[in-house]
């Protein structure tokens, strides 16, 4: 998420073997993940005192959320009433946001047509806080993400949960840290996602503050299968902004890996109208994962398949 003509990267998933600025996966190379590849850092302590880093970060996210609320932005209904939903419709949003790149390797926008990527293995969200945000938001926050992977698990009929908090045993990584617990965040990213190299450690410990989240996906054996990811959340966000980070970083994570100015009422989207997931946007995923459909499929091939279950998904909701 980033602010509205600002070309900074909003949501990232990296592509090839260092690339890391196209919407798509990253190949770690070699075989399943070893947790025992790189040892984890201390832990720091439970809560800390705010990050001295932080007050200005929280002032200018405040001041942001604030102004877009007040000019009916950041929406949290589903958006059902705004347009008629046709298959024509839905099928071209699905292509644009699934089907290609947003950013090129260079960060810049792209376009360009990709394939489609996806989960094959069950996901499982798990949250790692940083020591300076407290136990109260810790536990709202982990009862937002229960919520949403059930709503998406739902409309993906995919397997998603979330662990237990406290555990970081997962295989998509959520990480909710300060200013200073990002920037000193590389040792944690090399534990927690062994072969992750430096271009995507440095997306996350140099990100800017225009980037207000994002998520990198990864591919281990170089297939259009994700098998890892890790979304970055800000601590410094207030409470609307954060739930509005969770909701486009935990579904672009999925495949849905890109934006589009057409995508409407969408949170696919660079305008920020919609902060949380719309009817649309669940209907979106459930096309991703339709079984018809395969990882590394491209528009060419899936295109016919696409507008027919775009079609029946039109039907059964009228």
């Amino acid at each position: 998420m980033r602010i509205p003509g600002d070309p900074s990267v909003r949501s990232l998933a990296a592509l090839g073997f260092s690339a890391a600025l196209t919407a798509g996966c990253t190949s770690l190379g070699g075989s399943a993940p070893n947790p025992m590849a790189a040892p984890a850092p201390a832990r720091p302590a439970e809560v800390l005192a705010i990050d001295p880093q932080s007050a200005d970060l929280r002032r200018y996210y405040t001041e942001i959320e604030t102004q877009r609320v007040s000019n009916r932005m950041l929406r949290t209904d589903p958006g059902t009433n705004d347009l008629r939903l046709t298959a024509g419709r839905l099928a071209e949003t699905y292509i644009d946001v699934a089907l290609r790149d947003e950013h090129s390797e260079r960060g810049a926008a792209s376009g360009r047509s990709s394939v489609l990527r996806r989960w094959a293995v069950p996901v499982r969200y798990s949250l790692e806080f940083g020591a300076t945000t407290g136990r109260a938001t810790r536990a709202a926050d982990y009862q937002h993400v229960r919520a949403l992977a059930a709503r998406l698990a739902e409309a993906s009929d995919h397997p998603i949960s979330v662990t237990p908090l406290g555990q970081t045993d997962g295989n998509f990584h959520v990480l909710i840290l300060s200013e200073s617990e990002r920037q000193g965040a590389g040792d944690r990213l090399r534990a927690l996602i062994p072969g992750i190299d430096d271009g995507a450690v440095r997306l996350i410990t140099d990100m800017p503050r225009e980037t207000f989240c994002l998520v990198l996906a990864f591919a281990r054996d170089g297939s259009a299968n994700y098998t890892e990811a890790v979304a970055i959340i800000r601590a410094e966000h207030p409470d609307l902004t954060r739930l509005a980070c969770y909701h486009e970083e935990l579904t672009q994570g999925l495949g849905l890996a890109a934006d589009s100015d057409g995508a409407r009422p969408s949170i696919f989207n660079d305008d920020q109208e919609f902060a949380l997931l719309t009817e649309q946007d669940l209907l979106l995923l459930r096309i991703h994962y339709d079984p018809r459909l395969t990882p590394g499929m491209t528009e060419a091939r899936a295109r016919r398949t696409i507008f027919s279950i775009a079609s029946e998904l039109v039907a059964g909701a009228s």
